[in-house]
């Protein structure tokens, strides 16, 4: 089943049902071939998906899983990735967000990965470039991948999220993952 997916990725309430379910579908069953290729078996070579494609991390902010886990998967894909720094950068001598990205954009960035501590970051990228731009996290607004994950996690644990009610505890006013 194919699905018309958005451009970019900057929060979830602008995926449908169907979408959500499709992402969640598609990650399941990559995680599925990912296990059995790690237990010996035969695997599903991905590698074709993103070849030729530049995708470009941008952390403004730490972080040890997501950015990881959006490097291996693109690399898994085929793409070719570049972990942006931005203490190497000329964003450590005041460029702004908007011309360092458009910059990355003229050099062939096909994606950039965002995670940036101001919320809409993300969108005033998305507005900037012509790659596509998935937001790994902006201030107190929102991470959907984080969403995302969790749903997955949910799902296999459950079998379904039908019917299913969730409490989130703790800050939730700070929190970029509770959106």
């Amino acid at each position: 089943m194919a699905l018309d997916f958005p451009r970019h990725l900057l929060e979830l309430e602008a995926l449908t049902r169907p979408q959500i379910e499709g992402l969640l579908s598609l990650a399941a069953r990559f995680k599925r071939e990912r296990a059995r290729a790690r237990a010996g078996e035969a695997q599903t070579d991905r590698r074709s998906l993103l070849r030729g494609r530049n995708v470009i991390t941008l952390f403004f902010e730490t972080s040890t899983r997501t950015r990881s886990s959006f490097e291996v998967a693109a690399k898994a894909l085929g793409a070719d990735v570049l972990a942006f720094q931005k203490d190497a950068s000329s964003v450590a001598k005041g460029e702004s967000l908007e011309d360092t990205v458009r910059n990355l954009d003229a050099i062939g960035a096909d994606a950039l990965v965002v995670r940036h501590p101001a919320a809409g970051a993300p969108r005033l990228v998305a507005r900037a470039v012509r790659a596509s731009v998935i937001n790994a996290g902006d201030g107190a607004h929102e991470h959907p991948t984080q969403g995302l994950l969790d749903a997955l996690s949910l799902r296999e644990r459950w079998g379904t999220l039908e019917g299913k009610t969730v409490a989130i505890v703790g800050d939730i006013a700070h929190s970029r993952v509770a959106r």
